[in-house]
């Protein structure tokens, strides 16, 4: 009977991550199928011909859209993004590895922007810059708008790999001679480099695709995600699903690149131990 309820759980498990995946990957095997339309294709099925006219078209000038100059910011801003997340994080999972005063307070008050819709930050940071008579930026405003969303998960992150840290292995390094920075430098920094290649993935990719953030933050220019939400209400040719399928598949050549990334270092520290 037992078995049998088991077995009965594992194909409802089964089934529903099924349907989860249909879910999220349906739409974009349509999108992909449709960017390869003939030059005489439309928006919707039937597939006209199959061409790579609209992946060629993307490069050519735009009577709706800059393509490249919004990709060029948004992987500038992701990079950045990126950067002091990880750096950040870094620091403060070392920091909270050691009592201090508003400890509590502190963390609560870093993870409370994961708790306010994000509209709501894009429009109180937009206002803010406003009333200082500075001239809201990708670069300034958005920026920051991008920290509030990046830093919580980093933090969090951080804070899950210290807990399970051990500190014999800086007891052990220090008993052997070891400074504070070579115990950081040799020991802590190799064994925790895969979780902050994690965070940095974190970091870059949710910059990268952040729209509402963005939003009232941007700027004069937009970010990649404002260009295609822009162009969804303007083009009118399989160029939108082209530029889909190559955003696509840059997101996922960073994930595999990011997962090649730990892997090698871990097998590196395997090697090392």
């Amino acid at each position: 009977m037992n078995h049998e309820k088991r077995t009965l759980g594992f194909y409802l498990l089964a089934a529903f991550f099924a349907l989860f995946v249909l879910f999220l990957y349906g739409p974009l095997s349509a999108i992909l199928i449709l960017s390869f339309q003939g030059p005489d294709g439309g928006l919707t099925f039937p597939l006209n011909g199959v061409s790579l006219h609209w992946f060629g078209n993307l490069f050519e000038q735009q009577a709706v859209g800059d393509f490249g100059a919004s990709f060029r910011r948004s992987f500038a801003l992701g990079l950045m993004v990126m950067a002091v997340t990880v750096v950040v994080s870094l620091l403060a999972g070392l920091a909270f590895r050691r009592k201090f005063v508003g400890a509590t307070p502190v963390f609560y008050l870093a993870v409370a922007s994961l708790v306010v819709p994000s509209i709501i930050v894009s429009l109180g940071i937009g206002v803010v810059f406003q009333q200082l008579g500075l001239r809201p930026a990708w670069y300034s405003s958005g920026f920051g708008a991008h920290l509030t969303w990046t830093l919580p998960f980093g933090v969090l992150i951080m804070f899950a790999v210290f807990n399970r840290f051990s500190p014999a292995y800086e007891e052990a390094a220090r008993d052997l001679g070891a400074s504070s920075w070579q115990t950081f430098r040799h020991v802590v920094l190799p064994m925790i480099a895969p979780s902050l290649v994690g965070v940095g993935l974190f970091g870059f990719t949710l910059s990268y695709d952040e729209f509402a953030r963005t939003l009232m933050t941007s700027g004069t220019y937009n970010t990649l995600p404002l260009e295609i939400y822009g162009m969804t209400t303007n083009v009118t040719t399989p160029v939108l699903y082209a530029l889909g399928t190559v955003t696509t598949l840059f997101s996922f050549t960073v994930i595999l690149g990011t997962l090649g990334t730990i892997y090698y270092l871990r097998r590196r520290q395997d090697r090392a131990l």
